[in-house]
């Protein structure tokens, strides 16, 4: 799951380069049949970006795929967005969504997600999963083109249209299905935190900050440092540096991501 997510973060910086080279262009969808359309389309400044999505989405006809990375989403969004969902489901669109296994705490998103399974829609969660990834009917999919995601990049081309897909199911396939019925944290704990202390670890092992593993999981800082609290105690670390050397050790002995080494 971690080679997806670098994998598409070195796409999204190639087309981040391309698209601070050249000024800012209106989004304009192509006519049918025309063949100008380059396969890539530069989106800049939220507004836009938003109106884009929001055009491409009520065309869709068979099926709207779905990733949000970054943890539990505001309420305001997700109320917002449910009446839209309904609608796409009653006209006979699939609408597949991935989110992180940190929302499974956030009381909003699981009202959200009751809702929408109500509808038909279908939820599970990752640990980690790529950036923000829309994908219409297989034909046309959203990506960021910038860190701040004020720029996005419409692709068109069927060949990276269907590499995305391809990544966004093999990411499906091993992503859990979302508790509906209403779930203590400790009955949501047992499910997911192996597989977010597992993505902890390795990331750690990559040297990677602690804001920046917080933000790729979805998780508030203080969240993060708990659980890197508990791996010191697990690997008996004295600070984050032991802490990094022990797991990698580990690792290259073939003890488990999260599994303190024997004695």
């Amino acid at each position: 799951m971690l080679r997806l997510a670098e994998t598409l973060t070195e796409l999204s910086r190639a087309l981040t380069s391309e698209a601070a080279s050249g000024t800012p262009p209106a989004w304009q969808p192509s006519p049918p049949g025309a063949h100008a359309d380059p396969g890539f389309t530069y989106v800049h400044g939220l507004p836009e970006i938003g109106a884009a999505i929001q055009e491409v989405v009520d065309g869709a006809r068979k099926e709207i795929l779905t990733a949000q990375p970054d943890g539990p989403r505001p309420s305001v969004v997700l109320d917002k967005a449910l009446d839209g969902v309904r609608k796409q489901i009653d006209a006979g669109v699939s609408m597949r969504t991935l989110y992180q296994h940190s929302t499974r705490f956030d009381e909003p998103t699981k009202e959200y997600v009751r809702t929408v399974a109500g509808y038909g829609g279908q939820v599970r969660t990752l640990a980690e999963f790529f950036d923000r990834l829309i994908i219409v009917d297989q034909r046309m999919a959203f990506i960021p083109a910038s860190a701040d995601r004020t720029v996005m990049v419409i692709a068109t081309e069927p060949a990276v249209v269907r590499f995305l897909t391809d990544m966004f199911e093999r990411a499906w396939d091993r992503a859990e299905p979302y508790p509906f019925l209403p779930v203590r944290a400790a009955d949501a704990a047992t499910e997911v935190i192996p597989d977010m202390r597992e993505a902890i670890c390795k990331l750690l092992i990559e040297g990677r900050s602690d804001r920046e593993i917080a933000r790729r999981l979805g998780l508030s800082l203080r969240t993060l440092q708990s659980h890197i609290a508990r791996l010191k105690d697990s690997y008996s670390a004295q600070h984050r540096l032991q802490l990094g050397y022990l797991m990698a050790r580990a690792e290259t002995a073939g003890t488990p991501a999260g599994t303190s080494p024997s004695p």
